[in-house]
């Protein structure tokens, strides 16, 4: 597929480039620093910014996906929602937050105080962006939200995915790895399996 991905040097779009590198995807990194993408056979990299709607439009046009992975507090939801409506876009997939994911009693993490302080403004507009795509009827979208401790770690390929309930391993934790992560958002590509929905995935 021909696939742009926004955000494509930070934690988690760098393992989700290297994993549409693997799987023999066509990709063109849009970055604010194009000097900082890998050189990969197929991947171009391309200077954009979130916040220049027209700019942004014209860099996303003609793929089959637009990946966004991006800070919710860097990148806002009515600029790339937008940008991605202009340009046509088929498919617009989200790197999303877990702070709006049900505790499991009817509570949203943020509100339950399982976010920490410092990550609590990033949180909250994170929630925000997923209302704000569950009003758009326009656009076939998708928001993979991470389990609540996003980190660095292994590609086992073995994880679970949920719907709007974090998901929790054996001994309690929510947590998944950016490189499973990133497996779990190529999977979703390629299967179009959550379209118009959030989903999850976690240990």
């Amino acid at each position: 597929m021909q696939v742009s991905l926004i955000g494509a040097t930070g934690n988690a779009g760098s393992r989700i480039l290297a994993e549409l590198v693997r799987r023999g995807h066509q990709v063109t990194a849009i970055v604010r620093h194009p000097e900082k993408v890998p050189q990969f056979d197929g991947v171009t990299a391309r200077k954009g910014d979130t916040n220049h709607v027209d700019d942004l439009s014209a860099a996303l046009r003609d793929h089959d996906v637009v990946v966004s992975s991006v800070h919710f507090l860097d990148g806002k939801a009515d600029s790339l929602i937008g940008a991605v409506r202009q340009a046509g876009g088929p498919r617009y997939v989200v790197v999303g937050g877990a702070g709006s994911l049900d505790n499991g009693d009817g509570v949203k993490l943020i509100d339950a105080g399982g976010v920490p302080e410092p990550y609590r403004a990033e949180s909250r507009a994170g929630c925000n962006f997923l209302e704000t795509l569950q009003q758009t009827s326009d656009l076939d979208w998708t928001f993979l939200s991470p389990s609540a401790q996003f980190v660095p770690g292994e590609r086992t390929g073995v994880f679970r995915l949920g719907a709007d309930t974090a998901l929790r391993d054996a001994g309690g934790r929510s947590w998944i790895s950016y490189e499973d992560y990133a497996v779990a958002l190529v999977d979703e590509i390629e299967q179009r399996r959550h379209s118009g929905r959030r989903f999850t995935v976690g240990y």
